[in-house]
């Protein structure tokens, strides 16, 4: 895989989730330029090509969207999300926060931090495999990023 062409940037520990959404994605031809890392200190290095994303520093795409998990080691979703928006370089990329907190303070929190949407994990498979293709179709598809304005 180039890793200068990433549309999808898939930040999830619970390698179950992972291995589902991944899964899910493949299946409808979504998943053809995905990368998975498994904590957010990894998302970040991803995104800014850092430590072992470091070849990705001269020339690397930023990815199409990023689906990110709250709960993750090293670094959380929420710092994570709050980097990206924050930066001038990196606000445009649609953050996707797929989670399974339903609280109130976190969806709130998400949304004041920039994130474009904010999914619940399914607990059962087939809403969960429902949600991640409509995800996929979404934003790898149907939306148009910025980006693709640029001559």
């Amino acid at each position: 895989m180039n890793l200068h062409t990433v549309e999808l940037l898939l930040a999830e520990d619970n390698e179950h989730d992972a291995e589902l959404t991944i899964r899910e994605l493949k299946k409808h031809h979504m998943a053809n330029n995905m990368v998975h890392v498994r904590d957010g200190e990894a998302a970040l290095d991803f995104i800014y090509g850092r430590g072992n994303y470091a070849e990705r520093k001269n020339g690397g795409q930023p990815p199409k969207v990023i689906l990110l998990d709250i709960q993750m080691p090293k670094v959380n979703g929420l710092e994570v999300l709050k980097q990206v928006k924050s930066d001038p370089l990196t606000q445009a990329i649609p953050v996707v926060i797929l989670t399974s907190s339903k609280e109130h303070p976190d969806v709130k929190r998400c949304y004041e931090l920039g994130a474009n949407s904010y999914i619940v994990k399914p607990v059962n498979f087939e809403g969960f495999a429902e949600s991640i293709r409509n995800l996929g179709l979404y934003w790898l598809l149907l939306n148009h990023s910025p980006d693709k304005y640029n001559p």
